[in-house]
């Protein structure tokens, strides 16, 4: 059968209990039947004001329940999910909200100033929605989103659904412009395993009855926070998949990533499931575990799930230390395609840094599509096929070079650097479009980081490339000291070479409080690039004077 998370949505009522939560954000509980009857009539509102199948739907959203109604009310209206960052600038904003053909705005109250100096650069969008409350009136251009979720009679849309319709998911651009990849429901949902990707005791169904019987049968609670936001595709699809399986989306009230936070809110809704993005979420949860023992009951936990930036070892063992019985699973994928490998650790042990066992239909290439073969020592970029996106919205260039067809087959090549050891398992390299090249050698920034990151006193770490004379490209570090730490240069390029060859050991290394990074937790190399060469012609002037 086809898959359609709008059908998916309209069924599974049928099994969930109707007082069950479906979402959670501080002291609010919107229960099923609250999520279904405030879903159809959203859905109902936005054919009522003139949206057609396939009309794009701009989120722009802070975690809250209404980004998940929105996506819920989407999918039933056969209407397309555009995510937008809400922490761009205004033309950045206007890029997004113009190259997606977005016809709906759904945005938080906060962000009205932008969306209104942005309205008249913007004449396709025919409906301003506002997120503001029960009680507070909207701005006056905007529709009132509660106003229109609880209009109606609650009753499902009499709609005939596709296995091709679409749901977008826009990169974010930190080395080019956001693209909008394409996802068919059909292809998602066999993708993510029709919500098994997150809950390991249910099995991906063949059909709806099967799916429906297995929500019926799975025996965790299935609730979950999504720590990093929804708008990014690893709390995307941490979210659909706990939709989709008739679970509880659990968000987080703050504006920033709080530990402290987000432990309260593990034990006050014994929660199951965190999807996290590597060390940026996880050093600070398990600092504040470390300081504060037994302070929060996080036994409910069964396991965490994180995507899109290296997980390191020693942080996953701390956390196992505060739940042995947690399966922790690090993913590798990307928004153009899931599933390119996994590592599971467990308190009985784990795979090594950057090792993934690879996926089903995954192979690796190299440049001109030669297979790379196991313990080779070859490098090549990995490539997914099976169920892939149909490429980037509007971009037949980029599509055609992400999406190639080798040997009759398509496959997805985001552009991830691996080899593959003898067993069979990925070593992952880093990312091409980041790579470095230093003295004719290939350096790929993540396996400099991941020791830099070992460093005492290092809380984090990037590397990129800068132009040099002598090497072509100098291997560059920027630091970020764990709170009050003293760093030393010297101390960490020592360390460096005490682990990885003389070319890969950065040349200088950068002190710098913050690196920036998204609330993903991905990093902007193209920012730090920047800083980095800012940085080093202002102590060359200073020398020269």
């Amino acid at each position: 059968m086809a898959w359609n998370y709008g059908d998916v949505l309209d069924r599974i009522t049928e099994v969930v209990p109707q007082d069950k939560a479906c979402l959670i954000h501080g002291d609010r509980v919107i229960t099923w039947a609250d999520f279904t009857r405030r879903t159809n009539n959203l859905g109902a509102g936005f054919l009522k004001q003139g949206a057609k199948t396939g009309d794009k739907v701009a989120f722009y959203m802070r975690n809250s329940p209404a980004y998940s109604e929105t996506l819920g009310a989407c999918f039933k209206a056969r209407l397309t999910h555009v995510n937008v960052n809400f922490r761009y600038v205004d033309d950045e904003l206007w890029y997004i909200l113009d190259n997606s053909d977005a016809k709906i705005v759904v945005y938080d109250r906060e962000f009205a100033g932008h969306v209104e100096a942005l309205r008249d650069r913007l004449p396709d969008v025919s409906m301003w929605i506002e997120v503001c409350g029960d009680d507070t009136p909207a701005t006056s251009f905007s529709r009132s989103y509660e106003e229109l979720a609880e209009q109606g009679d609650g009753a499902p849309l009499d709609l005939k659904r596709s296995g091709d319709d679409l749901l977008f998911l826009y990169t974010g651009g930190t080395t080019g412009m956001p693209k909008g990849v394409m996802w068919t429901h059909d292809d998602h949902w066999h993708a993510v395993g029709g919500g098994a990707a997150i809950a390991a005791d249910l099995l991906p169904a063949v059909d709806m009855q099967a799916h429906l019987q297995n929500v019926a049968a799975a025996v965790s609670g299935g609730t979950t926070i999504p720590c990093c936001p929804l708008m990014h595709g690893t709390g995307l699809f941490t979210g659909i998949s706990t939709l989709a399986r008739g679970g509880t989306i659990v968000t987080l009230e703050g504006h920033g990533f709080d530990a402290r936070e987000l432990w309260e809110t593990v034990e006050r809704h014994k929660v199951n499931a965190l999807a996290i993005v590597g060390d940026a979420f996880a050093k600070p949860m398990l600092r504040e575990l470390d300081e504060h023992p037994g302070k929060y009951d996080i036994s409910s936990l069964l396991g965490m799930v994180s995507s899109g930036v290296m997980w390191s070892p020693e942080v996953k063992a701390g956390l196992l230390k505060h739940n042995t019985n947690m399966v922790l699973t690090d993913s590798f994928g990307a928004s153009e395609a899931v599933g390119f490998g996994r590592s599971i650790t467990t308190a009985e042990g784990t795979m090594q840094v950057a090792r993934f066992e690879l996926g089903e239909s995954c192979k690796v290439f190299t440049e001109d599509f030669r297979e790379v073969l196991p313990g080779s020592d070859e490098a090549g970029f990995v490539a997914k096929s099976g169920p892939i996106p149909l490429g980037y919205y509007k971009d037949e260039e980029k599509t055609a070079k992400t999406f190639p067809e080798i040997d009759g087959v398509r496959y997805s090549i985001p552009g991830d650097f691996c080899k593959v050891a003898a067993d069979g398992t990925l070593i992952l390299m880093g990312r091409g479009s980041v790579c470095i090249n230093t003295a004719g050698e290939k350096v790929y920034p993540e396996e400099v980081e991941e020791v830099l990151k070992t460093f005492p006193g290092v809380l984090d770490a990037l590397v990129v490339g800068l132009p040099d004379d002598k090497w072509g490209q100098m291997v560059t570090a920027v630091v970020q000291p764990d709170e009050d730490q003293i760093l030393d240069e010297a101390a960490i390029q020592a360390h460096a070479r005490k682990h990885l060859a003389g070319y890969k050991t950065p040349k200088r290394v950068l002190i710098k409080a913050s690196l920036g990074r998204a609330s993903n937790g991905k990093a902007d190399y193209k920012a730090i690039t920047e800083y980095a060469k800012s940085e080093l012609l202002a102590t060359t002037s200073a020398v020269n004077r």
